[in-house]
């Protein structure tokens, strides 16, 4: 196995001996010289056929995240009857982390689908229950119970599914997506990078708004207190968030709650972090 290119202390890119591109995660294999051989005996997991988009991400997540999400997709390829994006661990370790650390922050929003994705999904649903327990005892942090259909709908976003045609729905949310992140670049003086994860991430959690907007399911949150410290503590971005929020009810005669808003505070913030604002 010949090390490319080093990730992190404990994470490379790799080549095997069939040619094929790979990140490898191993104690020490983001360490030395490179490119270099690597003992198999070094390596405790691979990735292959990843989207190249991904090899940030992973440079970023805490590395006992990334193995444990590891852990569970596995399990989730076992139990699921369909395969998953070779990405999933990436993802659902991107979820789990920024789930964590709003935990620590004592940052609770509720998900008012929790108990549709109980009922439509048992099986990913069973399985986050699972990971929910497992990251209270391995990293002692206790995410709350609505935390569960979050992580079910990380491994059913993953699934491997063959392009079909798109519905009048998912082009209105397509154009409001496009709507609010040129509102994100234009009051925010960022331009945002629409092919990376980054991107991806972040629309991921703008289609979960939209959906309960749709369904008309606002969530709720313990923390409504937050709203106004998080508006003081970046006022730029509330005041963006105000313009979507005014879009939104202009075009789709829907009114943001400040449970909303608040939402979209910690999104938005999130990409303007990772465009480097």
């Amino acid at each position: 196995m010949q090390a490319l290119r080093r990730i992190n202390n404990n994470v490379a890119l790799c080549r095997d001996g069939s040619g094929r591109e790979l990140i490898a995660m191993g104690k020490g294999v983001g360490f030395g010289s490179f490119p270099r051989e690597l003992a198999l005996s070094e390596i405790e997991r691979t990735f292959y056929d990843t989207d190249e988009k991904y090899r940030q991400l992973v440079a970023e997540l805490p590395e006992d995240v990334l193995a444990f999400a590891a852990r569970i997709v596995e399990i989730a390829g076992n139990e699921l009857p369909y395969a998953l994006s070779p990405n999933a661990a990436f993802t659902l370790a991107d979820h789990i982390s920024f789930a964590m650390e709003r935990a620590r922050k004592n940052i609770r929003v509720k998900m008012p689908l929790a108990y549709d994705v109980e009922q439509l999904y048992p099986a990913e649903y069973r399985i986050a229950q699972h990971a929910i327990r497992r990251i209270r005892k391995e990293f002692c942090v206790a995410l709350p119970e609505c935390e569960t259909a979050g992580i079910a709908m990380s491994l059913l976003n993953s699934k491997l599914t063959q392009d079909e045609p798109q519905s009048a729905e998912t082009d209105r949310d397509e154009e409001m997506l496009e709507d609010v992140t040129e509102i994100v670049e234009n009051e925010l003086h960022i331009l945002v990078e629409r092919s990376g994860f980054n991107y991806s991430r972040y629309a991921t959690h703008m289609q979960y708004l939209f959906q309960r907007i749709h369904t008309g399911q606002a969530i709720r949150s313990d923390n409504l207190q937050l709203y106004t410290s998080l508006r003081e503590e970046f006022p730029e971005i509330a005041a963006c968030v105000e313009k979507i929020a005014q879009h939104i009810e202009r075009e789709w005669h829907s009114a943001l709650t400040e449970e909303e808003k608040l939402y979209l505070i910690l999104h938005v913030n999130r990409i303007c972090i990772k465009e480097g604002m």
